[in-house]
């Protein structure tokens, strides 16, 4: 397999292992609901690359989908090269603007989605699958760079979506009037797409000039290019026309025997005059639920860059006059992603939100067909607030005077923001530098290992209790001095002042513990050991 080299690709290799692990900060005042949560739909506005490290303690192998719209790189869209990569090199690159001048921009934008594409990647269920929009600018690069993360065995497709419902007659030299998604499964032999809804111009083609009682059919041709040993015989049509064989080049799909039994079955069509050449009547209640997926989707299906910015302007109105998103995607094309790719109860991601189309059309989603699919949004920019989290407010709440009926009753919902905090520094932990208070250590833990709201109502540092959650009763044994974490452990007479465990296990942190395994399964305790084990639970 030939192999993508880069600028800069030695040192992002693996730098998503590098990246630390941060808190995600609780902000009610942003959030619509009446519990924060990390188990609701989600909106989370930080650093992209730190936020899916932040998410894989969680979330790592749940989410069924991901569709990214990242920077096309087009040398106009000012984006700025923010990894802090151990390279002199990519230091240099730190906060500067990526523009067309730029001669090392397909490195930077190279460097900038490989570490973002690793981490994508282990989010991703076993059956799930991503998907890229991209232009004629990276989609090559993107392509190559996608084998060597996925596997060159799990791409899909290329989707060519059709952006402009016009020509663009100022067009120097042809009016581009696609883009590309690409598609690649983190396991093709497992990953399936669903079937497409028939509409409602597909069913129309069916009739019933017959009036036959197997309702609906569509005529097929009794004709086909393909050789078929037994596919050349004389028919004779019921006015007595005889018809020496198929149209040269062609042959009759089935042998003469099978011909036999489907008119006598009534399922050869003659014509209205009984002396045309046959065909096979396909029934409409016999087809297959469902058509299969195709890769050229057009704008009147799934709409265009300018129903997008209408679809923008109508929630946000003169929000969107800012015109912070040249080309949103309309709701509509991230719709047909999640028809293919996503059931009822699955978990969707976008890691570059923007205004928050994929939010929107998850919640449309929802709202057709019953399912409860969630999302989580993450958006770098200062609009994570004023844009992404407003537009999913109002398309929850509704928005007034809208011309669409459904945006303007709402559809209902909810989501919680979070702002992605500082890192934990886990060599602070073992120097005793720049110790975490109790209260924001309990809360990252407990965040961290149970993925649900932290109350402080219920702190208890004396009892060392920081909250209970679905399945566990979390314990914390810490305090911001390096003496105190030399000097404690879990012992056995710890373990029994917990207290009775109320049909849960305990979750414990603590700097170490002196209990063995099958004291803690008596005692229904699962140790986490601080520092290195906040991740993953010891028993």
């Amino acid at each position: 397999m030939a192999v993508l080299n880069f600028k800069g690709k030695s040192f992002v290799q693996n730098h998503h292992l590098l990246v630390k692990y941060h808190q995600l900060v609780p902000r009610p005042d942003q959030s619509l609901t009446d519990k924060v949560s990390l188990h609701d739909n989600l909106i989370i506005h930080g650093d992209n690359l730190k936020a899916l490290k932040a998410l894989l303690p969680m979330y790592a192998g749940k989410v069924k989908c991901i569709y990214i719209d990242p920077p096309y790189n087009t040398g106009n869209e000012n984006w700025v090269y923010n990894d802090n990569v151990n390279s002199p090199m990519m230091q240099d690159w730190l906060g500067k603007v990526v523009d067309r001048e730029d001669l090392t921009r397909h490195d930077k934008w190279l460097c900038m989605m490989m570490p973002r594409l690793k981490l994508l990647r282990e989010l991703l269920t076993d059956d799930g699958a991503i998907f890229i929009s991209i232009d004629d600018n990276e989609v090559h690069h993107l392509r190559a760079l996608m084998d060597e993360v996925f596997g060159a065995h799990n791409f899909v497709a290329t989707i060519i979506w059709q952006k402009m419902d016009s020509p663009k007659n100022t067009a120097i030299h042809l009016s581009e009037d696609h883009d590309y998604i690409i598609l690649y499964a983190k396991n093709a032999d497992v990953w399936r797409p669903n079937k497409l809804a028939r509409t409602e111009a597909m069913v129309a083609r069916y009739k019933n000039p017959d009036n036959d009682p197997r309702g609906l059919w569509l005529l097929s041709d009794l004709a086909a290019r393909n050789f078929y040993a037994q596919g050349r015989y004389a028919i004779t049509t019921p006015s007595g026309k005889v018809i020496k064989g198929p149209p040269a080049g062609s042959y009759w799909r089935v042998s003469k025997d099978r011909f036999d039994e489907l008119e006598r079955d009534n399922r050869i069509w003659w014509g209205k005059s009984g002396n045309n050449r046959p065909g096979i009547k396909r029934f409409l209640s016999e087809v297959q639920e469902g058509v299969v997926p195709q890769t050229l989707w057009q704008w009147k299906a799934v709409g265009s860059t300018r129903n997008a910015k209408q679809e923008l302007s109508q929630a946000m109105g003169a929000r969107a006059s800012e015109d912070l998103f040249i080309t949103p995607k309309p709701s509509r094309l991230l719709e047909r992603i999640l028809n293919i790719s996503t059931g009822p109860h699955d978990l969707i991601l976008d890691s570059y939100a923007g205004s928050g189309t994929t939010a929107h059309a998850v919640l449309k989603q929802n709202a057709t067909d019953g399912g409860h699919r969630r999302f989580i949004l993450i958006e770098c920019e200062d609009y994570a607030e004023r844009i992404t989290a407003e537009r999913v407010r109002r398309v929850i709440q509704g928005v007034p005077g809208a011309k669409d009926e459904k945006l303007r009753e709402g559809l209902g919902g909810s989501f919680s923001f979070f702002d992605l905090g500082p890192p934990i520094e886990m060599e602070s932990i073992l120097s005793g530098d720049s110790l975490p208070t109790y209260e924001d250590l309990a809360r990252y833990v407990f965040y961290t290992a149970t993925g649900e709201e932290f109350d402080d109502s219920v702190l208890d540092e004396a009892t060392h209790f920081i909250g209970e959650s679905k399945d566990h009763l979390v314990y914390l044994f810490y305090q911001p001095d390096l003496d105190y974490l030399k000097a404690t452990a879990l012992t056995l007479d710890r373990a029994k002042a917990l207290g009775p465990f109320k049909n849960k296990r305990r979750l414990v942190f603590a700097p170490t513990k002196y209990l063995d395994p099958e004291h803690l399964d008596e005692l229904r305790i699962d140790f986490a050991q601080l520092p290195f084990e906040i991740y993953q639970l010891v028993k």
